[in-house]
């Protein structure tokens, strides 16, 4: 199985380290290969330009971007969408891992 890469995205890049972890540690039980990290939004065009990711997952405090992730995305084929916010809040890194891989198929 090839490495995918899944980009999470929040307000300051921060919040989400948690729930990389979370997701990192399920996706190792699952014989998954995954490089999974997170960025600011602001810093979220800049890293597009560096690195190819397989699908961008938004957190739920940056949701009001959904449509301007996906219109920059659309053409490069790669998923956008928003972490429920009951999966965030509990950093559920299966459930979230669980929608990525969902939306990479």
């Amino acid at each position: 199985m090839t490495k995918k890469t899944i980009m999470l995205i929040c307000a300051a890049g921060m919040s989400t380290s948690l729930l990389v972890t979370k997701m990192e540690q399920a996706a190792k039980a699952r014989g998954l290969e995954a490089d999974i990290f997170a960025v600011s939004a602001m810093e979220a065009d800049e890293v597009f330009a560096q690195k190819e990711s397989d699908v961008l997952l938004l957190g739920p405090q940056v949701r009001f971007m959904l449509s301007e992730f996906q219109e920059k995305l659309v053409a490069k084929g790669i998923p956008v969408e928003v972490i429920p916010m009951v999966d965030y809040g509990m950093m559920n890194g299966e459930k979230v891992l669980d929608l990525a891989e969902s939306l990479m198929k």
